[in-house]
């Protein structure tokens, strides 16, 4: 279309039901954004939230290709407003591509934009730092290393298992860089703890409760690799179910508790929800089942499809279906050279996923697939998904929910342009504002 200006400006034009807001932000989540040095941070001596690297790279190159923003971090996050296209408040996770034609930088004034094509589409916020922060814990960890925050201070993410042991080409989901990102942060001396203390914790949760006095921190993620075997000599379900117990012995009701695990079988799911978790994700990462053997080598090996969407639907009858809450990585159905070929394939057989969980009152989410280069996935396609099959599944997404009379699944935000926090996609934002209490159904 000559620019990517056009591009998007024509997916506007032909899919006006999907927020404008949405088609920006998937198109940053899917392509990245380049940052000029005048938008990095200055670390965690800085007034920025610098980006924390929470659990995957989401980055388009290695930390050593990233030049002046692998030293300066760049914001965990950006909020887009305004502009030519009067942009209402938009949340977007930070995924960082020195070649994307989208590119923040300072004006004259020292005022951030977001620009496409060399024009200035959008004013850009950064995340302020956070008080708690500022603070250590005893043995000198940060916050940020052990409790990051993400979706500007809405959700504690706890990756307290940095690895995966689903290892290896035969084994690594093939879109998937936990176990570079690990590697990557220890290679430049960063620090980036495998295996988390739970005391460590308990300690980072009791100084984000101390400084969070707005209580703008409302939930609480476990998760980390696929556990084959045990760690710390503990199985996969007692293993991130011992930190949810800790944490709603030492702070009840404080924050809603999400764990994302493998889908195990209905025994596992009954302990963590014994545990005090009350939202789980097992997620199922892609629907076609081709594509799922061939990208979640591991899970197909130890689990098998069949069995993996079984036990989402035998989970509902332990949290109650509102609150299982599947994730799938969005895009990667197109991937070469394997996948769907166009983009009318790719959003049928998603939707046939979307409609079968659905059925069942099960709302999946999704997470727009970053290709990250380490990736045989993203080595194969690095420029992602069509930005046209994004747009397409906003829109299938929400008409499935209207379908099946279902709404914004707990624990992730306000929905709405404008309203949503939910960074790594855009469905929370494609969908309907709404008043409605936080807290999870009841099972």
């Amino acid at each position: 279309m000559g620019s990517r200006t056009a591009l998007v400006e024509d997916l506007m034009e032909r899919f006006p039901h999907v927020p404008r807001e949405a088609v920006f932000k998937e198109d940053l989540l899917r392509g990245g954004v380049a940052f000029d040095p005048s938008a990095l941070s200055d670390n965690e001596s800085g007034e920025v939230k610098p980006k924390s690297y929470f659990i995957f790279s989401f980055d388009h190159g290695t930390l050593p290709e990233l030049g002046e923003a692998a030293l300066r971090r760049p914001p965990e996050e950006i909020i887009l407003t305004g502009g030519p296209y009067d942009l209402r408040r938009t949340v977007v996770s930070v995924r960082v591509n020195p070649a994307s034609p989208y590119r923040v930088a300072a004006d004259d004034e020292g005022l951030l934009g977001l620009y496409l094509d060399g024009r200035r589409i959008a004013d850009v916020g950064v995340p302020p730092m956070p008080e708690y922060y500022r603070h250590t814990l005893s043995n000198g960890k940060s916050v940020m290393e052990v409790a990051p925050t993400i979706q500007w201070g809405y959700l504690i993410y706890l990756t307290v298992f940095r690895v995966c042991q689903y290892f290896g080409a035969k084994e690594e989901c093939q879109y998937c860089d936990i176990n570079h990102n690990w590697r990557q942060h220890k290679a430049a001396g960063r620090p980036y703890t495998g295996v988390k203390d739970v005391e460590e914790v308990l300690e980072a949760l009791e100084i984000i409760d101390r400084y969070d006095t707005q209580k703008a921190s409302t939930a609480y993620t476990l998760t980390g690799g696929a556990i084959t075997k045990t760690v710390s000599g503990r199985d996969e379900a007692d293993f991130y179910g011992h930190y949810a117990k800790a944490i709603e012995e030492r702070f009840p009701g404080r924050w809603i508790g999400k764990v994302v695990a493998q889908a195990l079988p209905k025994p596992d799911v009954q302990r963590f929800k014994d545990y005090g978790v009350q939202i789980y994700h097992p997620n199922f990462e892609v629907w076609d089942r081709r594509l799922f053997e061939l990208y979640c080598p591991g899970k197909e090996r130890y689990v098998g499809r069949d069995e993996w969407h079984r036990r989402i639907l035998d989970s509902a009858d332990v949290f109650g279906a509102r609150n299982v809450i599947p994730n799938f990585v969005a895009g990667v159905e197109m991937a070469e050279p394997f996948g769907f070929t166009t983009v009318d394939e790719a959003i049928a057989s998603t939707t046939e996923g979307l409609r079968f969980f659905m059925s069942h009152g099960i709302t999946p989410r999704f997470t727009t697939w970053c290709p990250e280069p380490t990736t045989p996935l993203g080595k194969a396609n690095p420029q992602g998904a069509p930005l046209e099959y994004h747009i397409r599944l906003l829109e299938a997404y929400r008409a499935t929910m209207d379908d099946f009379g279902l709404s914004s699944p707990p624990g992730y935000g306000p929905p709405g342009p404008g309203q949503a926090v939910f960074s790594v996609s855009s469905f929370m934002d494609s969908l309907p504002a709404r008043e409605a209490a936080e807290e999870p159904a009841e099972a």
